[in-house]
């Protein structure tokens, strides 16, 4: 069994980004911006957010943070995401989800310039992606991608079960991994809350892949010898035994499933800072799509 180490693939990624980066202030090129907008004080988001603006600092580019009120109307922040878009030192910026109740999250991405959208949920970057365009490839699916393409996980006729049916994360990965070239080319099945004999299909799974949310869902028994496991769940569950009152947990039975796998991502240390690195990549593509228009 081979862990895949995000956080080792994570840190290689930004030494690259970084010595790009290094290359651009030497050439007396504009560095790239990246900008977050952040909406309440959601304990997780804020901490989240924190990690892309230090990331920002490690490879040297530019970062602003915009810290909106909870009571924030969603008339307040589209006149905000404006402004965003029509600043041209900004190259890309995110909206940190999830938002309050009183702003409707799909007209807020649908605001979003196209060639700013660094997170890769506008519906044009979506479609794109879906077509084998280029685009912006939606940061956790394209860190697992990332991956699985460093580790040499062979993908190519062999069946993705994708656990979880999200924007985010399941139904974008399930595209990819059918898409042609590698990561690629494997026969996807797309599994949710409606699917029936659940473990019959990921019994019978090559790679599985998991955004569920619910802690230690995938059991030992429900997967094959020698199966690629990658565990997208973060999920806090309340530990005493612990200093921190809780541990982060997956979707996956770690302790037994790595038992039987041949690739496995640990949580935390997996996918997670993944997400944060290839956000970095989408803001130097952005940058680098600017430079040659």
């Amino acid at each position: 069994m081979q862990i895949l180490d995000g956080k080792k693939v994570s840190e290689d990624i930004k030494n690259e980004i970084a010595a790009q980066v290094q290359e651009m202030k030497n050439n007396g090129e504009k560095v790239p911006h990246l900008a977050a907008i952040i909406v309440g004080n959601d304990g997780a988001s804020l901490t989240y957010v924190g990690s892309k603006v230090k990331a920002c600092e490690r490879v040297g580019f530019e970062s602003t943070l915009i810290k909106m009120p909870s009571t924030t109307s969603e008339t307040e922040l589209l006149k905000k995401i404006q402004e965003l878009n029509q600043d041209d030192n900004i190259d890309g910026f995110i909206v940190q989800l999830p938002l309050p109740d009183q702003i409707d999250t799909q007209e807020v991405l649908m605001a979003i310039d196209p060639s700013k959208d660094v997170d890769g949920f506008h519906p044009e970057n979506f479609g794109k992606m879906a077509l084998d365009m280029s685009t912006f490839i939606p940061a956790t699916p394209f860190g697992i991608l990332e991956l699985l393409e460093r580790y040499n996980v062979e993908t190519k006729g062999k069946h993705t079960v994708v656990i979880g049916r999200s924007h985010i994360v399941g139904r974008p990965m399930s595209i990819l991994m059918g898409r042609k070239g590698f990561p690629g080319n494997s026969t996807v099945t797309l599994t949710h809350s409606h699917t029936k004999n659940i473990n019959q299909i990921t019994s019978q799974a090559d790679i599985i892949i998991t955004a569920l949310g619910v802690p230690n869902y995938l059991k030992a028994e429900m997967i094959k010898d020698d199966a690629v496991i990658i565990d997208v769940g973060i999920t806090r569950v309340q530990d005493e035994t612990s200093e921190k009152g809780y541990v982060i947990t997956g979707d996956v039975d770690f302790e037994n499933v790595s038992k039987k796998a041949s690739y496995i991502t640990p949580v935390p240390g997996g996918v997670g800072p993944m997400t944060i690195a290839m956000l970095l990549k989408n803001t130097l593509l952005a940058r680098e799509q600017k430079r040659c228009k």
